[in-house]
């Protein structure tokens, strides 16, 4: 088994709605976000998949949450985010969003397909999503 991963990040601000805490208040996170990718076979060129349609991807990606409120972007179509905007939320949000950037891309010569996304709120706490 073959697996890459590629790295990318963005600012945000969000607040948890249903948390008590200090985290039920707006604040912001410098989120790093790894996107991985696995399968058996290689391509022609040797390689599972190219790192630059999975971190093009992936940065695409990143850019519709940079620099924006996330608890906003229910208003823009991200219903997911509408009260609860947590790490497991965007994790999963990211993963659906890369999967969907990657079929889009299209040339399938290897078996990769995306498995993990790793979302870091600091750098030493993390949510994933995987299937």
């Amino acid at each position: 088994m073959f697996e890459v991963r590629v790295e990318a990040d963005f600012a945000a601000a969000h607040f948890l709605q249903d948390y008590n805490g200090k985290c039920e208040n707006l604040h912001g996170h410098n989120y790093k976000v790894y996107a991985y990718a696995k399968g058996n076979e290689l391509d022609e060129g040797g390689m599972l998949l190219d790192f630059g349609k999975l971190k093009g991807g992936l940065r695409e990606v990143c850019k519709k949450l940079d620099h924006t409120n996330l608890n906003d972007l229910c208003e823009n179509g991200i219903s997911v985010f509408k009260q609860n905007p947590s790490a497991e939320r965007i994790s999963k949000y990211i993963f659906d969003k890369l999967s969907a950037e990657l079929e889009n891309a299209g040339d399938k010569k290897s078996d990769a397909q995306l498995y993990r996304v790793d979302v870091f709120e600091t750098p030493t706490s993390r949510a994933t999503y995987r299937v």
